[in-house]
Order: C-alpha cells, then sequence, then structure tokens
C-alpha cells in the first residue's frame, strides 16, 4: 500500500486566493483495470485518505484523474467512491486525455468542477496534452509527461520521478507510486507546447536540485 509520504513527496501545496491548496497530477485511477493486474491495490482509496489528512481548501488534480479512456461500471464504482469520500473538499479537475466522460460521475457531486484549464492568481493549471490557451499567465503547472529520470551510480541505474522546470512551467510526476513515469527527455515531447525545449532543469521530490539537462 502506499504511504502518506509518498503522496507527499509527488504532490505541491500552494497558496492561492481560493485558500490552501493542494497540486497533484495523473492519478489515473483504475490502472488495475487497463493493465491486466488481478488485484485491488486500494490506490484511490489511500489517496483520498492523503486529501482529508492534508485537509486544503482546494484540491487541483492535473488530468487524467482516471486510466481507463471509457468509463466501465467498475471505474465508476472506484471513482464515486473517491469523490464521496471528498464529498468536503472544492476540487477542481484540468480534463486530461484520459478523462472521457468524466463529467457523468463528476456532475453529481456539486463540489467537483471539470475545465480544460483554470487560471487563479495568474498561475495557469492544465494537463498539458493539448495547445497551451491563449491567455495570460505567470506560471504555469501541468502534468501529462509523467517526468522520470535515471540516475547512475557505481554502475548501478535507478530511474526516479522528478519535477521539471522549463521556464515557467513547472512540469509534476504521477502521484500514483505504482506508475513509473517516462525518461523526461521523451515525456517532454509528449507536451505540444514544449516539444522545442532545450533545457529543464530537474528536481527530485525532496528538493533537490539534481541539474540542467539540455536536449
Amino acid at each position: 500500500m502506499p504511504s502518506f509520504s509518498d503522496f507527499k513527496l509527488l504532490s505541491l501545496e500552494l497558496k492561492t486566493s481560493l485558500g490552501r491548496t493542494l497540486l497533484l497530477a495523473d492519478p489515473h485511477i483504475g490502472f488495475e483495470l487497463s493493465r491486466g493486474l488481478r488485484i485491488r491495490t486500494g490506490f484511490e482509496e489511500s489517496l483520498a485518505e492523503f486529501v482529508l489528512e492534508k485537509n486544503p481548501d482546494l484540491l487541483i488534480i492535473l488530468g487524467d484523474l482516471k486510466e481507463p479512456i471509457g468509463l466501465s461500471f467498475r471505474l465508476k464504482e472506484m471513482l464515486l467512491l473517491f469523490f464521496s469520500t471528498l464529498k468536503d473538499v472544492r476540487i477542481f479537475i484540468a480534463k486530461g486525455n484520459h478523462d472521457g466522460n468524466i463529467e457523468e460521475v463528476a456532475e453529481r457531486f456539486s463540489n467537483v468542477e471539470v475545465r480544460e484549464y483554470f487560471l487563479i492568481d495568474g498561475q495557469l493549471f492544465l494537463h498539458g496534452h493539448r495547445k497551451l490557451p491563449k491567455v495570460d499567465f505567470k506560471e504555469a503547472f501541468l502534468g501529462h509527461a509523467h517526468p522520470a529520470y535515471t540516475l547512475k551510480s557505481g554502475g548501478v541505474a535507478r530511474k526516479v520521478k522528478i519535477f521539471a522546470r522549463i521556464g515557467k512551467f513547472l512540469v509534476l510526476p504521477t502521484v500514483n507510486p505504482y506508475i513509473e513515469g517516462f525518461d523526461i527527455r521523451e515525456g517532454v515531447k509528449l507536451v505540444p507546447f514544449l516539444r522545442d525545449a532545450r533545457e529543464i532543469d530537474l528536481f527530485l521530490p525532496e528538493g533537490v536540485y539534481l541539474g540542467r539537462v539540455t536536449l
């Protein structure tokens, strides 16, 4: 079972005009259904409990709340449980490419709002799979790329999730500890407005600066 420390490292806490804001990306609830796993991980229940523990004024999910493209009966059950647990938390979902028909479940909860993007205090929150919206912003937060980086030491290679800074864009790793992530050099190509990036600053979830990667 994932621990609260896993979720804490892979999410961000911000202060906005809407209050204490918890930011996370790419939960991919129901990933077990798409990947042929025969076990129930309880991931979405643990994630909801973490959010309750943090007790934010606002939860922003940067897309891909769910994994399967469709919306099966079993997946609906999982999402209903997730939203029901968080019925007292204001939730913004920046719709991702896996979030088809997510409104069918979200519209049952008055505390949940689904949009293509959110603009709060000059900060843009979006998934990252579409073109950049034509709005003015100071900083943008996105997911979609599932950034990771391979550390090499003493002949041993280990892939770790990272936060990636590209100018005024901060790309968050997937909050799902069961999903490894993509090497940032490949992941950034999945974001239309970052494909021409030449330099990326890498940070471990603990906040340690790894350095700059040149593409």
